[in-house]
């Protein structure tokens, strides 16, 4: 089509679950498929409040850890642990055989080497770039 009747533009982030979902939908028209599912876990106070999360979802039978985040005065408690361990098990239960996601904290590297991932992958500035020595590191880690 040649057609040059669009705008392109910033919108809504609500969108982005929306273009995931139909990306899923036309791979399924072309490639195997396994079950591709999202979810949310939270870690949660004694008075409701949130104190930690972990968002994933599973694609071709591997588990991606999209995000994980602790509360700074609940860290180091055990809870971002908590929080992969019943990630892994819920994408295990889901037929995901590995797992797999990247940070560029290199607190967060320790953390998830500590818990069996290996890096895979890094995208890293050189002293020229902004911002300078930044460092992404992909991590895997099979279930």
């Amino acid at each position: 089509m040649n057609d040059k009747n669009y705008t392109i533009a910033e919108d809504k982030a609500e969108l982005a679950e929306i273009l995931e979902s139909e990306l899923l939908n036309s791979l399924r028209d072309r490639l195997p498929q396994s079950l591709n599912t999202g979810f949310v876990l939270s870690a949660k106070h004694s008075d409701g409040t949130v104190i930690g999360g972990i968002t994933a979802s599973t694609s071709y039978s591997w588990l991606l850890i999209k995000l994980l985040w602790v509360d700074e005065e609940y860290r180091h408690l055990g809870i971002g642990h908590s929080l992969m361990k019943r990630c892994e098990d819920k994408g295990s239960k889901l037929g995901c055989h590995s797992a797999w996601l990247d940070t560029s904290n290199p607190d967060a590297m320790s953390f998830y080497s500590k818990l069996g991932y290996e890096t895979f992958g890094e995208l890293a500035n050189s002293s020229r770039q902004d911002p300078p020595d930044h460092n992404r590191w992909f991590m895997k880690k099979s279930l």
